[in-house]
């Protein structure tokens, strides 16, 4: 017997061929093509293009600087869906529109923005180099601008969730003698952890593949605060398709490692 329940509206068989369609068109022929073009290269061309000191010095600072940021906003987007969904206050609308922000701006104009305020010489930069370090020009300058830009993935997937869970639940919990700390725990985290970890991975995966909010905040020195997109893009002005293409593969093989673990993780999360 079949285990697919036959839904009210029919066509199964029509709407999965135009998804699987438009899943090769958008998605599996172009990664395809990707791999293909790396068999240009040997495979000790290949290795030694994706291990050079200069590759993986910015292979770490992109995945680095995106899981941090993925973290921050993690604690940051959690408070802030919070107070949207369970508050009512004068200008709440304009903070919805805040956070959406990043979605409508530019990410060039969101760099220049950033890097006009956390520059040495910018309103905030001025005050962090006069205590002795900088924002702009750092890995941390990266990391801000990594978090204004993957905000909104974590706000907007938490929302609904907290949307849907009864007050009634916490209250009859508190009624029951459970404290804060334990009604956080025990009613809300176990609701919230699946979108929470949705949130993570596409604020990660948003944060690992950012080009133009960083590449002016970043100050692009290499094996310093040089992102593996901005490499690719060197790769690509000197003429080295295949070599662009050998850290283009290196970032999908790495990418989809961390997001199947964090789906698997997730899955298991939902489904004990």
């Amino acid at each position: 017997m079949s285990s697919r329940t036959s839904p009210v509206i029919p066509g199964f068989g029509l709407t999965l061929g135009y998804t699987l369609v438009y899943l090769s068109l958008l998605v599996l022929i172009p990664l395809g093509a990707l791999f293909l073009k790396t068999t240009e290269l040997t495979w000790e061309q290949f290795v030694a293009i994706i291990s050079a000191p200069r590759v993986l010095a910015a292979l770490k600072l992109s995945f680095g600087t995106a899981f941090v940021a993925a973290l921050l906003n993690g604690v940051i987007g959690t408070l802030l869906a919070w107070v949207l969904v369970r508050y009512t206050f004068p200008g709440r609308k304009v903070i919805e529109a805040m956070i959406d922000l990043p979605f409508a701006l530019p990410t060039a104009v969101a760099g220049i923005a950033l890097t006009a305020l956390y520059a040495p010489n910018g309103p905030v930069g001025q005050f962090a180099t006069a205590l002795g370090f900088k924002i702009a020009y750092s890995p941390l300058g990266i990391t801000l601008a990594l978090t204004f830009v993957t905000l909104p993935f974590v706000v907007r997937t938490l929302q609904p969730v907290l949307a849907d869970i009864p007050r009634e639940v916490e209250e009859a919990a508190a009624c029951l003698g459970a404290r804060p700390l334990q009604v956080a725990r025990h009613v809300l985290l176990p609701a919230l952890l699946p979108a929470w970890l949705t949130g993570f991975a596409l604020a990660f995966a948003r944060g690992v593949g950012e080009y133009g909010s960083v590449i002016f905040i970043a100050g692009n020195m290499p094996m310093k605060t040089e992102i593996l997109p901005l490499l690719i893009m060197v790769k690509l002005d000197q003429y080295d398709y295949a070599g662009a293409t050998a850290i283009g593969v290196l970032m999908l093989v790495v990418s989809f490692i961390l997001l199947l673990l964090i789906n698997l993780l997730q899955r298991r999360i939902s489904h004990p």
